[in-house]
């Protein structure tokens, strides 16, 4: 433990963590906007109307709700095709400035050197951003979105969840450790770091999604004020776990003389016990 302490202090990976989740932060902007396009744009006003605003209005003041509102009719009202086309380059602009820091972030966690060149960086990172960004908002909707569905998906779907998300998940993250640093490192699909990465995200997100949910009110400035600061947090949490769970890895790989440590290797020594 000292030791992880060390290198993520020594990598300055809080530096890193905090500027992946300013990343994020701003991302979400784009993504409401892209979100609303694409359900003006499918004709599924009424999800809209039926789920998400009766969820925001008892939690703000009226005034607002009505201005939140009022925006979201215009852009139902109007042709959202250019508001989507802007809006996919923006987070995947926002998401590729993320990446960049991850890639960075993980050539000092693997002690490598950058050589690849500008344009090939710039790709990968675009390229990472859309696989990994579609593998997030995947997971985070079957976490969040999955137990509001009715009929007979509600029960199944609140079952399967706990099963898909980690695996989408997990897809995001070994996309990122495979392809992000500078070297492939010579890893397994479900390591340790993975799993802890995969594990504790889960975790914040339904905390947060249960804050959200019961306890958030933004009516008052304080109640404003703690959830803009929360969700900051979240998204710091969650950036700063995957640099640990890597951090994690690189260690356990060197202990174990550049093999790393597998839930394959787990399931045999707990079998011996």
């Amino acid at each position: 433990m000292h030791e992880l302490y060390r290198r993520f202090s020594d990598h300055e990976l809080s530096i890193y963590a905090s500027a992946i989740a300013f990343r994020a932060l701003v991302a979400l902007i784009p993504l409401v906007l892209l979100a609303l396009g694409l359900l003006g744009e499918l004709g599924l006003q009424s999800t809209w109307r039926n789920s998400i605003a009766p969820a925001i209005k008892p939690r703000v003041i009226h005034p607002v709700f009505e201005g939140i509102n009022a925006s979201v009719d215009k852009i139902f009202a109007s042709d959202s095709g250019g508001l989507i086309a802007f809006a996919i380059v923006l987070v995947i602009w926002d998401l590729s400035i993320g990446i960049t820091a991850i890639m960075r972030a993980l050539n000092h966690v693997h002690d490598v050197e950058e050589r690849r060149s500008t344009l090939r960086r710039f790709l990968v990172a675009v390229a990472l951003a859309i696989a990994v960004g579609t593998c997030v908002i995947g997971a985070v909707l079957l976490l969040v979105a999955a137990p509001r569905a009715g009929g007979a998906l509600n029960v199944a779907l609140s079952i399967l969840r706990w099963l898909l998300a980690p695996l989408v998940l997990g897809l995001g993250v070994g996309l990122l450790v495979r392809y992000a640093p500078a070297e492939k490192a010579d890893v397994r699909w479900a390591s340790v770091g993975s799993l802890l990465v995969i594990a504790v995200w889960i975790v914040t997100t339904e905390l947060f999604r249960l804050w959200v949910s019961y306890v958030a009110n933004f009516k008052t400035a304080v109640g404003s004020l703690a959830g803009l600061l929360l969700l900051t947090l979240y998204l710091f949490i969650s950036s700063a776990i995957f640099l640990v769970g890597a951090e994690l890895d690189e260690l356990l790989r060197k202990e174990t003389r550049g093999r790393g440590l597998a839930l394959t290797d787990l399931i045999p020594g707990l079998a011996r016990r």
